[in-house]
């Protein structure tokens, strides 16, 4: 049984975090209370990904914090990731597994609750679920779900879910209320002043509503 904590989900965008920079940003994140870290960057060559991830990687080490590497599953490897995440166009769930092995978390993005349900839980450890809100940091997101739809998603997904999509410490309640496991959010804490103060704020309240 893999251990994972989805409560407070970063995940990093490299425009977003340019002032600080990913790595210090994620290192200040899991200061503040971040339980995992996903490296998302979608214009990287693999062997920019596994640079900056090997870096992740060392300022993670010892927080507690997992690190989960987006789409490049060559890069997830090389690296030593926690984790890999994938889109629906990205991959193949199975391919992907048998890629990977079997210790490695492997999560999936869901939009709509007939791909919820299609989850085999033998393969994917945990569903992306979104986008709940409009959000800038993903031009190509389906239409956003709201809360009602996220209850729903969550509901079908027969593993573990984490919600996405506009989400900030406003609305941790709702999120919990929903179903779903956590929260992933990045322009809360990715290019904020002061990323572990933002993270310490989403993570007090999750202590509030958490089960």
């Amino acid at each position: 049984m893999k251990r994972f904590d989805l409560s407070l989900y970063l995940v990093l965008d490299p425009d977003l975090c340019a002032g600080i920079g990913m790595v210090e940003t994620a290192r200040l994140a899991a200061a503040g209370g971040a339980t995992m870290v996903q490296l998302r960057d979608k214009r990287a060559s693999t062997a920019s990904m596994i640079e900056t991830g090997r870096a992740l990687r060392q300022a993670l080490d010892r927080t507690g914090a997992l690190l989960i590497v987006n789409d490049d599953i060559e890069a997830a490897i090389a690296i030593g990731a926690d984790g890999l995440h994938i889109g629906q166009e990205d991959m193949d769930a199975r391919r992907a597994r048998t890629m990977i092995g079997p210790d490695m978390i492997l999560g999936l993005s869901v939009e709509t609750e007939l791909l919820a349900g299609a989850v085999d839980p033998d393969l994917v450890d945990y569903t992306g679920v979104g986008p709940v809100f409009a959000t800038p940091t993903k031009a190509d997101h389906k239409q956003p779900i709201g809360f009602d739809g996220l209850a729903k998603l969550v509901k079908a997904s027969p593993v573990p879910s984490v919600a996405i999509g506009g989400l900030k410490a406003d609305h941790v309640a709702q999120v919990f209320a929903a179903g779903a496991k956590g929260l992933a959010v990045v322009s809360a804490i990715c290019g904020t002043p002061d990323p572990e103060a933002a993270t310490r704020r989403i993570a007090a309240e999750i202590r509030k509503v958490r089960p």
